[in-house]
């Protein structure tokens, strides 16, 4: 069987990525320029600010990934892109390198859904990871549980009706001073705390796989504005580890249900959220009762990556999928 090499290209928030992928699982290279550190600043991504960034690193990391990979852009099958969902300057920055190197190499172009790219991490990691499988996708801007039938057919089966978990933990790091990211800072902070010192209330879905997180926000946020009307201090350990529990709880008690309910044994996190130490421990310790296989990718692939669109497009362009030059950035790209 013939390898083929996938050049992967990621800008959908404020990661300028590109990577070369073989064979949907062996990584090549994959380089990241990061705009974290200086969106810290602000205490959150800057869209225009995060698309000029891109617009500087863009040809720099793709330069760079191909020569890490030892490769030229004719030893290339295809291209895949981020062409949603995310930021849409950002996304733009993207789509149209990739757009410009399909037409000057006349390599192919596959345009890939962000979403399905990190559930595509997995296989990075695990070389014997193969559908059906249910993954649960939990990020700053999308939880779901999916149901992976096979590597390019997929159906949601549970979504969150409001917040994302991710949202939910980068809000109130950020009004307990953490700043951002928040996520990693909560996951710090929480360390060897305890994980039942404080409570906090939730929204019940019955008969469903859906998720709210909008009423355990609300619930931290009134927690700390009556702890400072009442000048008390919150011990930012404990809550901090009670509150990731809790949600943490939550995405593992519906996750669960969803394997119950469909008989799959075989379950997968994915996003950046996939790479928090409460979430983790909790899976770990859930699907072990139950006798599920978990996987989740090492922490450098959770969070955003060209490896993993890599991984993805491979499998899309296998599979007969093409875009043309008329490819166009889709911030609000859904997960069909």
């Amino acid at each position: 069987m013939k390898d083929h090499l996938i050049l992967g290209i990621e800008s959908s928030c404020d990661e300028t990525a590109a990577a070369v992928v073989k064979n949907g699982r062996e990584i090549l290279s994959n380089v990241i320029a990061s705009q974290a550190d200086f969106h810290e600043q602000y205490g959150g991504v800057v869209p225009e600010l995060a698309s000029r960034m891109h617009v500087e690193a863009v040809n720099p990391t793709i330069m760079k990934a191909l020569s890490d990979a030892d490769i030229k852009l004719d030893d290339l099958d295809a291209i895949a892109v981020t062409y949603g969902p995310g930021l849409v300057g950002a996304l733009l920055v993207g789509v149209q390198a990739a757009k410009g190197l399909s037409f000057v190499s006349g390599k192919p172009l596959v345009g890939v859904n962000h979403l399905k790219g990190h559930i595509a991490a997995n296989y990075l990691c695990f070389p014997d990871l193969k559908p059906p499988f249910l993954c649960l996708m939990v990020s700053g801007g999308n939880t779901m549980i999916v149901k992976v039938n096979d590597y390019c057919d997929m159906k949601v089966l549970g979504r969150t009706l409001d917040d994302a978990a991710g949202e939910a933990i980068d809000k109130i790091a950020r009004v307990i001073g953490l700043g951002y990211p928040g996520g990693p800072k909560m996951d710090k902070a929480g360390q060897g705390g305890d994980v039942n010192a404080y409570s906090f209330s939730k929204t019940h879905m019955k008969d469903t796989l859906d998720f709210s997180f909008s009423g355990i926000k609300t619930s931290a946020l009134n927690l700390i504005n009556e702890s400072k009307m009442k000048g008390k201090d919150i011990d930012i350990r404990d809550f901090t580890a009670s509150y990731q529990h809790h949600i943490a709880k939550i995405l593992c008690d519906n996750t669960m249900k969803a394997a119950d309910e469909t008989g799959i044994r075989t379950l997968c996190l994915a996003g950046g959220v996939a790479a928090n130490s409460f979430l983790r421990e909790l899976f770990e310790k859930e699907a072990s009762e139950k006798g599920i296989s978990l996987y989740y990718p090492k922490l450098g692939l959770c969070t955003d990556n060209a490896a993993m669109i890599a991984s993805c497009g491979y499998y899309e362009y296998i599979n007969g999928a093409r875009a043309d030059l008329s490819l166009n950035a889709v911030p609000s790209l859904v997960f069909e």
